[in-house]
């Protein structure tokens, strides 16, 4: 029998990270019995449901995954989000350290490296302390991660400040997009503050130092930048994606697959942004005026944001009647849902949906793109989910409700999205002869997406690729 190959896992807590890595995970042991794998899980202090959230993970996985779940800690808020993600990761160095070394002492089954979040750089220190190979799991796209070596290349080779840049020099051409993009879009100033610049451009100058990199992506998606990704100075990169749980269900969600079942196909408008997404009151005003006067049927995944400056989930309204306009709801009873929580897997693959207005999150891109939906793209947060967002526009599989939004999620936003903007993305998005084309091109892309996976496709081929190098 061939010797047992154990690899430690350590995701970020944050559910878009922890869902897809543990995806990742389940798909190596089932495609190799040599491979064991120990996941790291740290908890977020703000996050009280990630213990529930891991039993149900727990309960759905090989005997060849197991789950050690870290002390939780308590971390003050920093000046960003993106700062707290990543002090928070290093905070747990010691911890992570210590469950290393146990792991390591058994000797069997050989320890063969640790597979890294984007944000868990400082683990690399870790496996090089054990002599053992480090691997970064980018839970993003090839564009993205383009990006981010192209900028920390700008800043540490030709000694630019990409926050700093003009004119035609602010654009970032590089052979992974058909067309340049405005390096601002990636380092804002008024949403980066200059800790979050040096840490972004920190993540990818570590990236350099492990042996491999596993994108949540696949070839034919992204095919100039998984190409370019040598070019910019990148380790091997294998591209196994797309990494999706497309089997979770929820009882919440029952009544409204019920509501869905009695509509027509492709009928309905599906709002949802993200395990983070939020809108205040007005803003959310702003949704349902839009919502109305378009007059088609819709399913809003309606959230609300903790207060300024609390570093805490979103949670559903108590009563979303308060933030909406008077007698919305009643007036739309007949045409549209307004939930909180959503089980968006479980929507898209229904057949009444036709059309999903998304954060552009890459974890719902992909899971727009396996179910052939259309997304009218609204990015929410500026750096990664902008990078999406062209990326499925240059592609024609979506429609612009608002390029230059930008939240932040400790401080909230002071923008809003017109009802006019809303509204005529709502329109593009679900009628018209642009509207069919769309929604031609994403079947397709759709077909791609499940081909890659499927033996003999390009993501099953670099997988292979991956676990043939793990191994020897």
């Amino acid at each position: 029998m061939s010797a047992k190959i154990e690899l430690v896992f350590i995701p970020c807590p944050g559910p878009g990270h922890l869902v897809s890595m543990v995806e990742m995970a389940k798909l190596l042991v089932d495609r190799d019995g040599r491979l064991f794998i120990t996941v790291l899980i740290m908890k977020f202090p703000f996050n009280s449901e990630i213990d529930s959230h891991i039993e149900s993970l727990t309960a759905s996985v090989p005997a060849r995954i197991r789950f050690v779940l870290l002390p939780r800690r308590s971390h003050s808020p920093r000046t960003s989000f993106f700062a707290f993600v990543y002090h928070f990761m290093e905070s747990y160095k010691a911890d992570l350290r210590e469950a290393v070394a146990e792991l390591s002492a058994h000797g069997s089954p050989r320890l063969a490296g640790l597979v890294l979040d984007m944000f868990c750089t400082s683990m690399i220190d870790v496996a090089v302390e054990f002599g053992v190979p480090s691997y970064i799991f980018f839970p993003s796209g090839a564009a993205f991660l383009g990006v981010m070596l192209h900028l920390q290349s700008l800043r540490d080779e030709q000694h630019m400040d990409p926050t700093r840049l003009k004119g035609s020099d602010a654009e970032l051409d590089f052979p992974s997009l058909a067309n340049p993009l405005p390096a601002a879009k990636f380092l804002p100033s008024e949403v980066f503050m200059e800790e979050d610049c040096r840490i972004f451009l920190d993540l990818p100058l570590r990236y350099r130092e492990t042996k491999g990199i596993l994108v949540n992506s696949f070839a034919e998606l992204e095919p100039h930048a998984v190409e370019a990704l040598a070019s910019l100075g990148a380790s091997t990169v294998y591209s196994v994606g797309p990494i999706l749980n497309i089997n979770v269900e929820s009882k919440k969600g029952f009544e409204i697959l019920d509501w869905l079942d009695q509509q027509p196909d492709a009928s309905v408008v599906f709002l949802c942004f993200g395990s983070g997404g939020c809108f205040d009151e007005h803003q959310a005003k702003e949704i349902a005026y839009a919502l109305e006067r378009s007059r088609y049927r819709f399913l809003w995944s309606l959230r609300q944001p903790p207060a300024k400056g609390k570093l805490e989930a979103p949670q559903d309204y108590a009563d979303p009647a308060e933030v909406l306009p008077e007698g919305f709801l009643n007036r739309t009873a007949g045409v549209g849902r307004v939930i909180g929580w959503a089980p968006q897997i479980a929507l898209l693959a229904h057949p009444a949906i036709g059309g999903f207005v998304s954060h552009c999150g890459w974890n719902s891109i992909l899971e727009s793109i396996w179910f052939g939906m259309p997304v009218a793209a609204w990015p929410q947060y500026a750096e990664q989910h902008f990078n999406a967002f062209h990326l499925m526009v240059e592609l024609g599989l979506a429609a612009e409700i608002k390029m230059d939004y930008q939240r932040d999620l400790l401080k909230g936003s002071d923008g809003v999205v017109t009802v006019d903007e809303i509204e005529r993305g709502i329109r593009k998005l679900m009628d018209g002869e642009e509207a069919r084309e769309r929604r031609k091109k994403v079947k397709e892309v759709s077909e791609k997406s499940r081909k890659a996976l499927m033996e003999g496709g390009s993501s099953y081929l670099s997988l292979a690729r991956f676990i043939e190098d793990v191994c020897s």
